[in-house]
């Protein structure tokens, strides 16, 4: 039985397997694409809606979302109570996401705009809670080091956002806690100039020294570091010879902190070497009321 020859196949030509790959990339870019395209939020939905999603996604803490879709509401419906709204709870999301700066942009914006709303104080509240904690090092959030060793420019604004919800809305559910956290600041404020007043001790610059801590005092009155600053003056003038303002300094801190160590001759105790080299760790060691309570 005589076999029959199979048809030989033929390659396809360079021109047609160009056709093909065109076509599939056609798909790929089209077909594929719809199919896996997320399902975007339509386009002119009422403000009522948008802004129960918006305000679902940050009661359920997802700020991102919560802002991105506030946001949008804000673009369609530039005015109205919901837009009113959208503002504050888009500069909270921002603050607790951790983007500070643009919360405080957004709080300026909505005090700009609406400088008579009723939530004024809030937003100056929310604006000192946000400048309080700008400009810090990653680091420092990690391992919580000190804040007074960063630069207190920031700090200083959020204090005077919280000394404005002080003064000018008495009365507001604010004001109790934003007198405590600038009592807070003041203390934070003060150990920052304690820190530099024993940074001069420590290399011998004794007047340095003394005059940083009676601007400490001078400026921060009863603050929790004022003892500590007495104990400088005490220390810089009996190293400087004025016996007579040695004296003073010292009958003063046994008036006022019987138990502090300077009188015991312990203090100030500066740091070991290892913790010089840390730029965030600050001269103080046990040299504060709070670090010798703790220890």
């Amino acid at each position: 039985m005589t076999q029959r020859a199979l048809p030989r196949l033929t390659r396809p030509s360079a021109s047609a397997r160009l056709v093909v790959l065109a076509l599939a990339i056609a798909f790929a870019g089209t077909g594929c694409g719809k199919i896996f395209k997320k399902k975007e939020a339509p386009e002119n939905q009422p403000v009522e809606v948008m802004y129960q999603e918006a305000h679902q996604a940050m009661a359920n803490n997802n700020w991102d979302r919560g802002l991105t879709s506030f946001r949008r509401l804000i673009a369609q419906y530039p005015y109205g109570p919901y837009t009113e709204q959208a503002l504050m709870e888009t500069a909270y999301a921002e603050y607790k996401a951790g983007k500070l700066d643009d919360a405080v942009t957004t709080i300026d914006r909505f005090i700009r705009t609406y400088p008579t709303h009723r939530n004024i104080p809030y937003m100056y509240y929310l604006r000192g809670l946000a400048n309080s904690n700008r400009d810090t090092v990653f680091l420092q959030k990690v391992w919580r080091l000190d804040a007074s060793r960063r630069d207190l420019a920031t700090p200083m604004q959020g204090y005077n956002d919280f000394n404005r919800v002080a003064e000018n809305h008495p009365n507001s559910r604010y004001a109790a806690d934003a007198r405590q956290r600038m009592v807070a600041l003041r203390n934070q404020f003060a150990l920052h100039e304690l820190d530099t007043a024993i940074y001069y001790l420590r290399r011998d610059a004794y007047v340095s020294a003394a005059s940083r801590a009676k601007y400490l005092l001078e400026t921060y009155p009863q603050s929790a570091h004022q003892n500590d600053a007495v104990a400088v003056l005490a220390e810089a003038y009996t190293r400087l010879g004025n016996e007579a303002l040695a004296a003073d300094a010292r009958r003063v801190l046994e008036l006022n902190d019987p138990q502090h160590p300077w009188l015991a001759g312990k203090w100030p105790d500066y740091p070991w070497m290892v913790r010089r080299l840390n730029p965030f760790a600050g001269e103080k060691s046990i040299n504060t009321a709070e670090r010798r309570n703790d220890d």
